[in-house]
């Protein structure tokens, strides 16, 4: 498999994929410091046609922090016993979490996030990819400590999970990098343009709002393309059979800056236009774990690491000025 990643890697986004994108307090004190310098991270050998250097081999050499041993010393005694933090990962997309060249090894965002958390909490880290279903129970039961896998914070989840944010839940529209589209902001924007989403999506829900508020204002309807493979998405979109694509901002960030044939016009809150979505670490309820992790977030921001972390995926904004425990979740449903 070559280095660079391909739109081949976009096929694996099918419809039930996109769907766990959808879905994925007490703010902490000022944490304390002292994280190492960043390693360089690591890149591939040339640039991918949109300008991103991306490694996609099994060795990462992925940039590390030190221990604060302040943060450590909150984290629950039987976990430090232990001295291990395993995290669960449901993703199956580039950049979030996905396998590396020798179709094995887990890499992506997650996974750097996740090995500088558990850096700053004194713990080696484990990392088990597993499916969407079990990656909650096995959170819920504490089998893993946590679960990084772009889970948006909502207010049903809550009831069950803690959570620490660490990055924005954000929805971006595609285009064609040629497209006479500049901008898209509000649903005047989509009238009468052939666009794609993804079926049971959250982003689904947010179009057909928009579609249904310029009918009612007498514009032009949308038309609404439905593909189960991502690949088939960039080629409708590639040969003009669609004008825009709908999904989650961190796979069409990604394959903007790899193909260098898209780009973004506009990016929406996960969550809607009332509140931003979040997207966090989820730990079992009452645990004790999700505060340390936050206030190990915030002394990842303070040090740069966190930031080094998301330009190297291209997800530089996405990022928070501070991680929250519990805030304000997508609300529940009615």
């Amino acid at each position: 498999m070559p280095s660079i990643p391909s739109l081949s890697r976009f096929a694996v986004l099918n419809a039930s994929a996109l769907v766990l994108l959808v879905a994925c307090g007490a703010t902490p004190d000022d944490a304390a410091t002292g994280a190492a310098p960043a390693a360089p991270a690591a890149v591939s050998k040339a640039a991918a046609p949109g300008g991103l250097k991306i490694n996609t081999s099994p060795e990462q050499n992925r940039i590390r922090a030190r221990k604060v041993d302040a943060i450590a010393a909150e984290v629950p005694a039987a976990l430090r016993e232990k001295g291990e933090l395993l995290v669960g990962t449901a993703t199956s997309e580039p950049p979030l979490s996905f396998v590396a060249d020798d179709n094995v090894t887990p890499i992506g965002v997650e996974e750097d996030i996740a090995s500088l958390v558990a850096d700053v909490l004194g713990l080696r880290l484990r990392l088990e990819p597993t499916s969407w279903e079990n990656l909650f129970l096995a959170v819920r039961s504490g089998k893993y400590a946590a679960g990084f896998s772009n889970i948006t914070v909502t207010e049903e989840r809550k009831d069950i999970y803690d959570f620490a944010t660490y990055r924005l839940d954000q929805l971006a529209w595609e285009v064609p990098k040629d497209s006479t589209i500049a901008a898209i902001t509000k649903p005047a924007d989509i009238a009468g343009l052939s666009v794609a989403v993804g079926s049971g999506t959250n982003q689904e829900k947010i179009l057909l709002g928009w579609d249904k508020q310029n009918q009612a204002a007498g514009l032009k309807p949308v038309q609404i393309q439905y593909y189960k493979q991502a690949a088939d998405t960039y080629l409708a979109l590639k040969s003009g059979r669609i004008q825009a694509f709908f999904g989650p901002n961190p796979t069409s960030a990604y394959h903007v800056a790899v193909s260098g044939d898209t780009k973004i016009v506009g990016t929406f809150s996960g969550a809607g236009p009332t509140l931003q979505g979040l997207i966090a670490a989820m730990t079992q309820k009452g645990n004790g774990l999700a505060k340390p992790i936050s206030e190990a977030i915030d002394a990842l921001i303070k040090d740069g690491t966190y930031g080094q972390v998301l330009t190297r995926w291209g997800l530089s904004n996405e990022s928070v000025p501070k991680s929250l425990v519990n805030p304000p979740g997508l609300p529940r449903e009615q």
